[in-house]
């Protein structure tokens, strides 16, 4: 009969012995529990790590931008009259300011209608703004008597009504949803018969935009809505407010503006109109405390990377024990690097300031930064404008045409000559018909073909009799309003060029071309046009060619990916660039080496993954190895088993034979 369980027939605790042995036999796994166990200690601090260091580039990627460090401080004498506000490129100082009027909207109101939601008509509604001029205003009427309306040349629009919005609130929604330049709205007067009424406001304020409707479609719907001050033109709206521009005085210059929300007039300075009053100051002042504010900022944000730095790798003396990266070459090889930054001093600023210790911040014996906050504020008094220098990336242009668009990280930091060899230009066109007398459109001389920087439409002009002026006027405002062109961005400026008309497209560079391809307007106002292609600027930086497109200018060599704006000028010398990047620009990049996807950290934490996964392999090969032995003791136990148990039998065999011998006596 088989042995039921191993150690029956020996009497030996085979199950323990087997457990044992093969204790000694697991032991390298044990080992490798031990590795896998600090390698994901390893992993996990890397993490750690990573995520400090990520921290450590948001808060220099925030710190890299020149305003934080040219904040300006704006207040009003009187926070009734105006409100104020300064960007970094204000300067310091007080203004008198004097109001006369603000600037307001023209509201524009039609006949009450007995219903919302009936149905008024089918059509098309153009807008155009522009200047009402001269004539009388009756405010009880709210009609004009002998005015005149002057487009303004920005762009005419159209609304399209139809079945689907041909109500009072139908056209209300069509004009909002189109987004032209002009609120809808509607007010209930109160009126027993008719008390809906549509109020109609351009979006921009000012004398410039007051509004001319013209409608095509059903006769209600022109009765309702056309509207034209001009002489011979129908009113069929009434005006309850008069479109009127802001009047103000800044330092006794006198100034007219189209908007209460002025940012033009002081560099850098945003002035809010609030309400007309004879004087208060403007005040314009450094904000040192933002200052300030950004050096701290910058100061907690190393030392509270580096105190992660120095947590994974330093030796615990209490404790004798390391952190867990104590010696990694690789976190030694990181806060090596961005301290060798901090030490450094910035080149290419030309100014007074190019190192942290100008400033009040420098390295304490424990590898922390201080801030001296006296010398920081030393170094605001008497280097404002430096102190962003320190810390973005900045151009700073020797001549006001010249302006610094931006960089990248092959630019290298230096003083780099400008020079011209041409200037951008725009494409343009000027006609060969004579308009000084006047020109007279109708149905017959209507349509003007036109291409824009490569982009063709379709002009319909409005039927009139023009002066020279006017006509210019009214073919701006049609080109700038094509659908085709505006959404391609293209559009132009048509001035008189002596007794022809001129047409100028806005955009800069090769691809800047005005070309009126046919019509039957052409002949009548302008003709076969003399067209001139825009060009690109061209030109060298740092004595290297550089590429134009249109007004930029893109450096090579050392000041590959410098762009510059050239607004102007003349050709030939323009002054030198000052390119210098600042300490939180230079950590930004350093820190993306780190922590960017084939960066150190990348890459360590990819190591020590693959030691992982190798762990893993041997354990499982050790495994297998361990299942073997283990099937081979139990075979050689349950063989043992098996021969001691043949032996006992035997014995016990033998000893019964003895026993029945005589004479035999067992002893």
């Amino acid at each position: 009969m088989a042995i039921a369980a191993p150690g029956i027939g020996s009497s030996l605790d085979v199950n323990s012995i087997v457990t044992q042995l093969l204790n000694i036999e697991r032991q390298p796994i044990t080992v490798l529990d031990q590795r896998e166990a600090g390698i994901q200690a390893k992993i996990t601090a890397f993490g750690t790590l990573q995520g400090a260091l990520s921290s450590f580039q948001t808060a220099a990627q925030g710190l890299s931008d020149a305003s934080k460090f040219l904040a300006y401080n704006a207040s009003s004498g009187d926070s009734t009259v105006a409100s104020v506000s300064a960007s970094s490129i204000a300067t310091a100082a007080s203004y008198a300011l004097d109001v006369t009027t603000l600037a307001q909207a023209q509201k524009l109101v039609t006949v009450g209608q007995a219903s919302a939601n009936a149905t008024v008509g089918n059509g098309t509604l153009t807008f155009d703004f522009g200047t009402i001029s001269g004539g009388t205003f009756d405010s009880v009427t709210g009609k004009y008597t002998g005015a005149g309306f002057a487009s303004n040349g920005g762009a005419t629009k159209t609304v399209t009504i139809d079945s689907t919005n041909n109500s009072l609130q139908g056209i209300r929604d069509a004009i909002n949803s189109a987004n032209i330049g002009v609120a809808a709205s509607i007010v209930n007067d109160g009126n027993a018969t008719s008390p809906y009424r549509l109020v109609l406001t351009p979006t921009n304020s000012g004398a410039a935009n007051s509004l001319k409707i013209s409608v095509s479609g059903d006769a209600a719907l022109s009765n309702l809505l056309a509207q034209d001050v001009s002489p011979g033109g129908t009113q069929n709206l009434a005006q309850t407010i008069t479109a009127q521009n802001a009047t103000f005085k800044v330092d006794g210059v006198a100034i007219t503006k189209s908007s209460n929300t002025v940012s033009d007039v002081i560099p850098g300075v945003t002035i809010n109109l609030l309400k007309p009053a004879s004087s208060t100051t403007l005040t314009v002042s450094r904000n040192t405390q933002t200052v300030q504010n950004s050096v701290q900022a910058f100061v907690k944000a190393y030392n509270d990377v580096n105190k992660n730095l120095t947590t994974v790798s330093a030796y615990n003396t209490a404790t004798q024990q390391g952190a867990i990266l104590q010696g990694d070459s690789s976190v030694r090889n990181i806060q090596n690097q961005i301290r060798n930054t901090l030490n450094s001093t910035i080149a290419g600023l030309g100014g007074n300031l190019t190192a942290l210790n100008q400033i009040g911040v420098s390295f304490l014996k424990d590898g922390t930064l201080s801030l001296d906050s006296t010398k920081l504020q030393s170094a605001v008094d008497n280097n404002f404008t430096d102190i962003a220098s320190l810390f973005a990336a900045v151009g700073k242009s020797s001549d006001s045409l010249v302006s610094f668009l931006g960089s990248d990280a092959n630019t290298r930091p230096g003083s780099y000559a400008v020079s011209i060899t041409q200037v951008a230009t725009q494409g343009k066109s000027i006609g060969a018909t004579d308009v000084s007398g006047g020109v007279t459109i109708s149905g017959a001389n209507n349509t003007l073909n036109v291409s824009i920087d490569g982009v063709a439409a379709t002009l319909t002009l409005d039927s009139g009799t023009y002066t020279a002026t006017a006509l210019a006027t009214q073919i701006q405002s049609k080109i700038n309003g094509a659908s085709a062109l505006s959404s391609a961005g293209a559009s132009v400026s048509v001035a008189v060029n002596g007794a022809t008309l001129a047409i100028n497209s806005n955009r800069y560079g090769t691809g800047s071309l005005v070309t009126v391809t046919g019509g039957s307007a052409q002949a009548s106002v302008f003709g076969t046009g003399v067209e001139t292609s825009g060009v690109d600027v061209a030109g060298t930086i740092g004595g290297v060619a550089a590429t134009g497109v249109g007004q930029t200018l893109t450096g090579a060599g050392d000041a590959s990916g410098l762009r510059l704006n050239i607004t102007g000028g003349s050709v030939g010398s323009r002054g030198s660039v000052n390119f210098s990047q600042g300490y939180a620009y230079q950590l930004d990049k350093l820190v993306n080496n780190f922590v960017g996807a084939s960066g150190v950290i990348a890459a360590r934490t990819n190591g020590l993954n693959k030691s992982v996964t190798d762990i893993s392999n041997q354990r499982d090969a050790l495994n297998l190895r361990l299942t073997g032995v283990e099937a081979r003791l139990r075979a050689q136990f349950t063989a043992l088993d098996t021969l001691v148990s043949k032996f006992t039998a035997t014995g016990s065999f033998l000893t019964q034979q003895l026993a029945n011998l005589p004479g035999f006596t067992s002893k």
